[in-house]
């Protein structure tokens, strides 16, 4: 196996990369670690020998974390996290199922997955931990690909060879609004109706506003955003208080049976999301993992 492949680095190396990036100086790293200052040196520098790659950049004042130290840091971090919990594992050595799981999901997926999936995956599976992170899209093939987190769910489009994704289901758009505003009580509303209402939004680069953007550019509408946000229950929030109408997919639509407000479909070539798993090829999930992506699995793939 090349040496390039597969560096050379024990866990209190890790632990010091980890310091170094936490603490940005080597003095307070090694007191941490309880370390020499000298010590602390010659592993950061043995760790970048074996990467071939700075971590750091080293002043008389200060300690700098170049891209690829963050990088290896968040790395090293899970790969501490994970020896620790597998260690754990092998000294109960019971039948139940244990380990930790990193899952990074779009903000609006997230929302949906919190209230009842993780509560009921944690009852079945009381050993496992699990981590949720929540970010836009690029973030979390950002962190698949670094392997930060185990898997992704986000909204599948193209994807680079070093991914492996599955489509589990497709959404479309709705129109939220007031319960008492004037276009509630309808079944469907057209692009063109909402281009004179004032509308809030998740981020321009979210592909939730991407997808809509280009169907409306499609049919010569421009549409009014008067504020944007990256969390859901903020954008209903805003919403409630006639801020202005949202355009949400549709597994993100209040309930039918909210008080205050009311949804109808949004007609329009294009709109359409697919929704699905992201994961890095090369890479086999651990047991604990490969049961919460079966849960999720599930979940995406039940009717919204």
């Amino acid at each position: 196996m090349r040496r390039a492949a597969l560096p050379e680095v024990d866990s209190k190396a890790l632990m010091a990369v980890i310091a170094v990036a936490q603490y940005r100086s080597f003095i307070a790293a090694a007191a941490s670690l309880e370390l020499s200052q000298p010590a602390m040196t010659r592993l950061i520098k043995r760790v970048e020998n074996e990467l071939g790659v700075r971590l750091f950049v080293r002043t008389t004042r200060q300690v700098t974390v170049t891209e690829a130290g963050m990088e290896f840091a968040a790395l090293a971090q899970r790969m501490l996290n994970d020896l620790k919990i597998g260690v754990a594992h092998l000294r109960s050595m019971s039948d139940e199922v244990k380990g930790q799981v990193v899952v990074s999901s779009v903000f609006s997926l997230a929302d949906a997955i919190l209230p009842s999936l993780t509560a009921d995956f944690g009852k079945q599976f009381p050993g496992i931990e699990l981590h949720l992170r929540e970010g836009l899209q690029a973030a979390v093939r950002e962190e698949v690909r670094s392997g930060l987190a185990d898997f992704g769910i986000g909204y599948i489009g193209d994807a680079a060879e070093t991914f492996a994704t599955e489509v589990l289901c497709t959404d479309g758009f709705y129109v939220v609004m007031p319960r008492n505003h004037r276009l509630a009580g309808r079944r469907s509303v057209a692009l063109p109706a909402v281009g004179t209402v004032p509308l809030v939004s998740f981020p321009p680069e979210s592909l939730t506003r991407q997808v809509v953007d280009q169907a409306a550019m499609g049919v010569g509408v421009t549409l009014k955003y008067v504020m944007t946000t990256n969390r859901l229950s903020t954008l209903q929030c805003l919403v409630r208080n006639r801020v202005g109408l949202a355009i949400v997919p549709q597994r993100e639509r209040p309930a039918e049976d909210d008080s205050t407000l009311a949804s109808c479909r949004l007609i329009g070539r294009g709109l359409v999301r697919k929704i699905g798993t992201i994961r890095l090829q090369e890479r086999e999930l651990s047991p604990a993992a490969e049961r919460f992506f079966g849960v999720v699995r599930r979940w995406i793939r039940a009717p919204a």
